[in-house]
């Protein structure tokens, strides 16, 4: 279950203070380095902040970012648009973060949301490592 209202202030009548941080993992057919370059642009072209990116050996893409809050339903739009398929909790989690936010704009739209994800690419697949085997053989 997605990590989530980390940070939540204690009810002192003062607004709450409210902080969305998960981690996801995903899958993609997109190659890892075109994949990297457009979410990157894509979550830029939103207003987030990229705080790492790195390809693995295994292909592996991983990219921790953050965004406010009123940015989730182009993040999300963007993020899905860039060809990365969401597992459901990633669907979940950004279903509650886009009702949440839209629900309380005025009180919430500025704070920040922190997604570490996790793109498993075509070069993970094992087919792909089979085929390239038989060939060589």
């Amino acid at each position: 279950m997605p990590d989530r209202n980390l940070g939540r202030e204690r009810d002192t009548g003062q607004a709450m203070n409210t902080f969305w941080a998960t981690q996801m993992q995903a899958a993609s057919s997109v190659d890892p380095s075109r994949l990297g370059q457009s979410l990157a642009g894509a979550i830029l072209g939103c207003g987030g902040w990229i705080l790492r990116r790195k390809l693995s050996d295994t292909g592996a893409l991983n990219i921790l970012f953050e965004f406010e809050r009123q940015a989730t339903m182009n993040i999300y739009s963007m993020v899905v648009a860039a060809g990365v398929e969401l597992s459901p909790q990633g669907h979940l989690w950004f279903t509650d973060l886009c009702q949440c936010t839209l629900g309380n704009q005025r009180d919430c739209g500025t704070e920040i949301a922190s997604i570490d994800l996790e793109i498993q690419t075509p070069e993970m697949l094992p087919c792909r490592e089979s085929t390239a085997s038989n060939s060589q053989a």
